[in-house]
């Protein structure tokens, strides 16, 4: 038998073991590190945040189509289901001249996620922007590619992009460029914080980036949350119009006396009748252009042609001709630079 002393060591060691025991099983959980999104993943994009550069390069400008993907199985384009907040997730397609439109662009009316637009000076905040430029597919009123996008996101930012796979295809109409454009959303935000953009050339490197292109405005202040945003006073005053200088005057130099020296008298040769001078024709000029000025246009993009013999018209097979005021009507707003 143990005696007294022996019996409350036991008690005591058996105490202090239960206490251990409760302490730890009251323990307050300890705090986890989130893990760190992987590199150029939707989560890495969605965590991004923009520090003044709207357009980033994404993996050395090199896309991230497997060798499967980049297999040509003809032309196609395809459009990802919306989400559950009814925005939307993906476009895609292995483009081709086959697939750009034949006739011009319909006006947008259907309203994207996060659609709450406000006027500023010169435009107007959003745009309504397809995934897949109208240009390369002639999809329009497809709610599955379009979103709600900033006016610097949609252009020039994307169409820039967009312009570059437009040419190629337009001169070489049997060529293939896969491309893949993202929408990028955090969380349950009605309002993308920005598009990943993806494309390559089959059989050549003649087209290839990769970027992710923020969806931001100078001047602005968005709530990806809902669309709503707070416009500074500076984005909404009417962009100013250069002040003309006042011509330089020159000192004016005295004028010298000329003794008048008198000339012998020639008579002017008769004109043979009937025959009236030749008028030399007036040189061409792109200056103060009217509205009834003759352009030439191709579907997509916004550039007009006031000559049909331009380079770049050359292999396109469909150019309108019409006035400068209908051409401005269908969005076609800017001159060819290659005109002069």
């Amino acid at each position: 038998m143990l005696n007294k002393v022996e019996v409350r060591s036991a008690v005591t060691s058996l105490v202090a073991l239960i206490g251990v025991t409760i302490g730890l099983a009251y323990m307050p959980p300890q705090p986890t590190q989130a893990a760190t999104p992987r590199p150029n993943t939707y989560a890495w994009f969605a965590a991004q945040n923009y520090h003044g550069q709207q357009v980033v390069t994404v993996n050395g400008n090199r896309s991230d189509f497997s060798a499967k993907e980049l297999k040509n199985t003809g032309a196609w384009a395809s459009y990802s289901n919306l989400d559950r907040y009814n925005r939307a997730t993906l476009a895609q397609g292995n483009l081709n001249f086959k697939l750009m439109p034949k006739s011009a662009r319909q006006p947008l009316y259907v309203a994207p996620t996060g659609w709450h637009n406000k006027k500023l000076n010169g435009g107007y905040l959003f745009n309504r922007s397809h995934l897949i430029g109208f240009q390369l597919t002639g999809q329009n009123n497809n709610m599955k590619n379009l979103i709600t996008a900033t006016a610097s996101l949609n252009a020039p930012s994307m169409e820039r992009y967009e312009n570059q796979v437009a040419t190629y295809l337009r001169m070489h109409h049997k060529n293939y460029v896969r491309y893949r454009v993202q929408p990028v959303f955090r969380s349950s935000e009605l309002l993308a914080r920005g598009i990943h953009m993806e494309a390559q050339s089959l059989g050549s490197n003649a087209i290839h980036f990769n970027v992710y292109i923020f969806n931001v405005q100078k001047g602005v202040t968005l709530d990806y949350k809902n669309g709503n945003s707070i416009v500074s006073k500076a984005a909404l005053a009417p962009a100013k119009k250069p002040v003309a200088k006042a011509p330089v005057k020159k000192p004016t130099k005295k004028p010298v006396t000329k003794v008048p020296v008198k000339k012998p008298s020639i008579k002017p040769k008769a004109k043979a009748p009937g025959r009236k001078p030749a008028k030399k024709p007036a040189p061409k000029t792109t200056k103060g252009l009217s509205d009834k000025t003759t352009v030439y246009i191709v579907n997509g993009g916004h550039v007009y042609h006031l000559n049909r013999n331009c380079i770049s018209l050359k292999r396109s097979k469909h150019v309108s001709k019409m006035t400068l005021k209908q051409a401005k009507a269908k969005g076609h707003y800017q001159k060819c630079k290659l005109e002069h």
